[in-house]
């Protein structure tokens, strides 16, 4: 082999294995933001409305039902271990912390294992017992997911405790990928709607169809799948290998961004703002009067309040009422639900969506003329409102 040759091989290699390190610290640096940016959604929003007493935003498997202590118990752990190992993990991942602070690293990868274990549990319960949205092949998915979940806390620890640490980093990725699936969940599926602009593969009011089955395997079947692509390309030195994982890497990092830039400003950053929303929610003031004196008393004290209160008092918000009415819907309060769901389009008459929860509520109560006149307004507003649009041809079909 000439000199100039082997100079070609060496600098190939070399630029390779540059190209590699540049696409995972940029991959890196992407999911330590993201996980940081959801873990301070869950943190803001769960933890100030808890804090003031407001529930009516909490829709995780039925949110907080008051007296049911066991399952409020479960949902609370679940939001506060994801919380966690949002923060936990993104401190993890940093090489320095590793090098530098070695006990931190070690109490601080404790901590996130037993959250990790604590969370999957948890999920579990909620989606098995407690009563989820989805289907019986999407909690399937789930329940995979916390078996990936403990098996691979199971060999990180076991190789850790070997002081093999090369083997227990592998196992630690595995594992930080496994628990990440919520969060490529969101990621994927918001990127999807976002590009569908709606409803993508599924049936919005049942939450079922091939693409949330597809997503309950591929939010952490897909991410380990590229670990050992990229594990490999490491193993094996080859210049085109890197170069075409790095490549990978790259454009997945890229389409990741993008899905989290969808959901940032879909779910996020609304939760943010609501999380430090300093009125008093109408939706938490109007709820005891429904179960004590009837929603057409509710709807009295509604008008009430939004002509005497003074304005910065209470939240008259349209996701307030909406929100609530979906709350009634879960309850099965069909009538209630509509009658909250239309002093909403009362308060709002140009909202789409407005238009399109009542056509909901109307569908749910089996009232089919109602609910087309409603999907059919709703569209008329804003003939871009993919739910709509599905459900009014699922009704005209049937």
């Amino acid at each position: 082999m000439s000199t100039a040759v082997l100079t070609n091989r060496l600098e190939l290699s070399s630029v390779a294995d540059t190209a590699l390190k540049a696409a995972t610290r940029f991959w890196f640096a992407v999911t330590v933001i993201g996980q940081l940016l959801f873990a301070f959604a869950v943190a803001s929003f769960y933890g100030l409305t808890a804090l003031r007493g407001d529930y009516h935003g909490w829709r995780i498997t039925n949110g907080y039902t008051p007296g049911v202590t066991r399952g409020n118990f479960a949902v609370v752990i679940h939001l506060l271990s994801a919380a966690v190992i949002m923060f936990a993990g993104a401190v993890q991942l940093v090489p320095g912390v590793r090098h530098r602070f070695p006990v931190f690293h070690r109490w601080n990868g404790r901590i996130y294992m037993l959250t990790a274990v604590a969370l999957s549990v948890a999920g579990l319960y909620m989606q098995w017992f407690r009563g989820s949205v989805g289907d019986l092949p999407q909690h399937l998915g789930s329940l995979l997911n916390a078996v990936l979940i403990w098996s691979c806390a199971a060999m990180a620890l076991r190789y850790a405790m070997a002081r093999d640490f090369r083997t227990h980093r592998r196992w630690a990725l595995r594992l930080f990928l496994v628990v990440s699936g919520s969060w490529f969940y969101r990621i994927g599926f918001f990127l999807a709607v976002a590009i569908n602009r709606g409803p993508f593969g599924f049936d919005p009011t049942t939450f079922t169809g091939p693409f949330p089955t597809f997503m309950s395997f591929a939010q952490y079947l897909i991410p380990l799948g590229i670990l050992e692509i990229y594990l490999h390309a490491q193993d094996h030195p080859g210049a085109l290998r890197r170069m075409a994982t790095a490549s990978m890497l790259f454009v997945l990092t890229l389409v990741m961004a993008a899905g989290l830039l969808a959901v940032t400003v879909a779910i996020w950053v609304p939760q943010v703002r609501a999380g430090f929303d300093p009125r008093t929610s109408i939706a938490e003031t109007l709820k005891p009067t429904i179960a004590s004196s009837g929603v057409e008393q509710a709807v009295k004290q509604y008008h009430d309040l939004r002509a005497s209160a003074r304005p910065g008092t209470y939240n008259f918000d349209e996701g307030e009422l909406n929100g609530l009415g979906y709350q009634l819907i879960r309850k099965k309060q069909f009538k209630e639900a509509i009658r909250i769901f239309q002093l909403n389009v009362e308060a709002y008459p140009q909202s789409s969506n407005a238009y399109d929860s009542l056509g909901e509520g109307y569908m749910d109560d089996g009232n089919k003329v109602f609910a087309i006149a409603n999907y059919e307004k709703a569209i008329q507003l804003d003939s871009k409102n993919r739910n709509s649009i599905v459900m009014l041809q699922k009704l005209r079909n049937q």
